[in-house]
């Protein structure tokens, strides 16, 4: 696909009709052919392939909201992992892909500077340091940032208790203890201490009666 791309913009440069056209297919093969264009390529290649799985899950319109939760868990582990310890292996794909294509890989080990950090008088960074830590580990936290706002350790240990209400499959999910678990560290104000205890044993005896109606 990318050889695709760039031969199709290697022909517009070259042969578009109009000088606009050439000029636009020019400025766009540059940066295709860019380090920072390939960096970014595989960088957000890995990101999407860990989220992917979570954003179709939360798509289907007859969610498992169970499977969304354990998605959700595992997805931030995995980009945790990326962050934590898959920098070393990106770097070698860049490059790998890089050599193939003829595209001039910069010096790791030299001095980073761009017009903004200039101007703040910023500390010299090397290059690998601009691309690990100002884009890499960047992106993965902002990432990280999200899915923790959106879905928080108590946020999801809600929907989890909650799936034991859920009447699919016969009340396949109920559970005694997620139910009193749910009463007690989401709605203790709504239970006396009383009936958090009687609650238990309410439950039970329903798990056990339920199935012995003719509805069920």
């Amino acid at each position: 696909m990318f050889g695709v791309t760039t031969s199709v913009l290697e022909d517009l440069a070259t042969n578009g009709s109009t000088y606009s056209q050439r000029g636009n297919a020019t400025y766009a093969l540059k940066s295709l052919l860019s380090f920072d264009f390939v960096f970014i390529l595989h960088m957000m290649k890995e990101i999407m392939g860990i989220i992917d799985k979570l954003c179709q899950a939360l798509q289907q319109k007859s969610q498992d909201i169970l499977n969304a939760m354990h998605l959700v868990s595992s997805t931030k582990s995995l980009i945790q992992q990326l962050r934590d310890s898959s920098w070393r292996a990106l770097l070698e794909k860049v490059s790998s892909f890089c050599n193939d294509h003829a595209i001039q890989i910069p010096d790791m080990g030299a001095s980073f500077s761009d017009i903004i950090r200039s101007r703040r008088k910023k500390d010299v960074v090397t290059v690998e340091h601009h691309y690990r830590v100002d884009i890499f580990t960047s992106v993965i936290d902002f990432q990280l940032k999200e899915l923790n706002s959106r879905f928080s350790e108590q946020a999801t240990e809600l929907f989890i208790l909650s799936t034991s209400l859920d009447p699919k499959d016969a009340f396949k999910l109920f559970s005694v203890c997620n139910i009193c678990n749910l009463a007690k560290n989401f709605y203790s104000l709504d239970f006396s201490e009383q009936e958090k205890i009687q609650l238990d044993y309410e439950l039970q005896h329903y798990e056990l009666d339920v199935v012995k109606t003719p509805d069920f």
